[in-house]
């Protein structure tokens, strides 16, 4: 039975991860014939991928910069690249909806479960929550985007009706002297016509600044970076190779039905698989009575490959790869000395067993 899952979270609603849920607390009443009904948690995955973009525009004037401006390091063609910088991964439950588990009470039991919103059991006997994870924190551009035609601010009618390529190179060479020798005099205090205060030194020093850049990158060009995040989707119940999306040139992150990209692929295999518990002489335990049903999971790696490099590999405990297994209920309804149990909310593993104090 294949349920593999890819998806974009941004237009995700039927797939929401459990962490972004609240905790219900269930008891045993008249109402729900005081049985408890829960289910395990499928292992997805929430798949944020960085894209860098990096644009570079050539100077219309970058033939003549070494002359001009006696800069050689310069851009001498439009080019924009697109690479995948960093991959994120968040492992989350799902509740199994096929699979649906009653714990059986009597009248008077003061048992109780906590379960997510969408029923998947958290705990019994006592209170759990799922903790978010930290949003992803980027840079989002670095750099300043232009046009690359920003000098034409400053340019006048001489530059205009020059006739030559050559000229106009040279005329802005020397409106970049000009700038320059002004922003020294003011910086030393001896232009012929100083501000009056510092305020207005420092905006005539950023306009001068800026026209600098201006008639600057008209020779060298300019270069930026912008940065995308996308997140994905992905919840597997079988070993294999799968499309999550693709890196295009001209769009960076696209679907992976859009063929404008290459593809980035999601490997899991499976590396260990669960063993049913054994008692103090190495048999096998045998499963309780309606019991409490949980999940023993298997240990899978998860791979991103990209250009036929893997980008990111970590191996995860999920529970498609899993058995089940249970506790005996009279723990939990013991009058005495009643235990609880936290489960882990990504696999249905058993965590913590003890005695409610």
């Amino acid at each position: 039975m294949k349920k593999i899952i890819i998806t974009s979270l941004l237009t995700l609603f039927g797939l929401l991860p459990s962490f972004s849920q609240q905790t219900r607390i269930l008891s045993a009443d008249k109402q729900n014939d005081y049985g408890l009904v829960y289910s395990l948690p499928l292992t997805a995955f929430e798949i944020e991928i960085v894209a860098l973009k990096e644009t570079k525009i050539a100077g219309p004037y970058y033939q003549f910069a070494n002359k001009i401006i006696s800069d050689a390091n310069v851009i001498k063609k439009d080019e924009v690249n697109w690479i995948i910088e960093e991959v994120r991964i968040t492992p989350y439950g799902v509740a199994d909806g096929d699979n649906r588990y009653v714990m059986q009470l009597k009248p008077g039991a003061t048992t109780y479960i906590g379960v997510a919103e969408d029923g998947m059991l958290l705990s019994v006997n006592t209170k759990t929550s799922v903790e978010k994870p930290k949003p992803l924190k980027i840079t989002e551009v670095e750099g300043n985007p232009t046009t690359g035609k920003e000098y034409l601010e400053y340019v006048d009618e001489d530059f205009i009706s020059a006739g030559s390529g050559l000229r106009q190179s040279q005329l802005l060479g020397e409106e970049l002297l000009e700038i320059r020798d002004s922003r020294k005099a003011l910086s030393r205090g001896t232009a012929e016509t100083m501000p009056t205060d510092g305020r207005q030194l420092e905006l005539m020093l950023a306009s001068l600044e800026k026209q600098e850049k201006a008639l600057t990158q008209a020779f060298t060009g300019n270069s930026w970076k912008e940065r995308v995040v996308r997140k994905y989707s992905f919840m597997p119940d079988e070993e294999g190779s799968f499309v999550l999306c693709r890196l295009s040139d001209f769009n960076g992150l696209v679907d992976a039905d859009d063929y404008s990209g290459d593809p980035v692929y999601v490997t899991v295999k499976l590396l260990e698989e669960p063993k049913v518990p054994v008692d103090a002489k190495g048999e096998e335990k045998k499963l309780p009575k309606d019991g409490v049903v949980y999940c023993i999971p298997g240990t899978a790696e998860l791979a991103l490959n990209f250009g036929g490099k893997v980008i990111y590999s970590k191996n995860y405990p999920m529970s498609q790869f899993g058995i089940t297994f249970a506790l005996n209920p009279s723990i939990f309804t013991d009058k005495k000395e009643p235990s609880y149990a936290i489960f882990n909310p990504t696999t249905g593993a058993l965590e913590e067993v003890g005695v409610v104090k």
